[in-house]
């Protein structure tokens, strides 16, 4: 096993919510490794406030959690860049021009004006 899996519940009242950025310092101090490698998620407030409960993953190394974590959750702390693939309208007119052509043409007519 690369991972740990730990049920994080958070005590802070008077304050609204804790960061996710103080709760990784924390867990990663509790756990005696470094906070990049700390991955919290799916906190939810309790009603009245006061109390935050969540999750958290904890991989031996950051090479395990870029393997295994989620894209998107990767992308939220950092750790890899968002691929840009333009907007949908474009994306789906691209398609249709390319529909019209066949073989290698259709690299040259996806590639668009310069």
């Amino acid at each position: 096993m690369h991972v740990w899996w730990t049920v994080v519940e958070v005590l802070h009242p008077g304050r609204p919510t804790v960061p996710k950025a103080d709760i990784r310092e924390k867990i990663a101090k509790m756990y005696k490794t470094t906070p990049d490698v700390v991955i919290p998620f799916g906190f939810q407030s309790a009603i009245g406030g006061g109390k935050t409960k969540g999750f958290a993953l904890i991989y031996d190394t950051l090479d395990y959690a870029k393997k295994f974590e989620p894209k998107y959750r990767l992308i939220r702390m950092g750790l890899a860049q968002k691929v840009d693939k333009g907007g949908r309208k474009q994306r789906k007119e691209r398609r249709n021009r390319q529909k019209k052509v066949r073989g290698i043409k259709k690299a040259t007519v996806s590639a668009g004006k310069k």
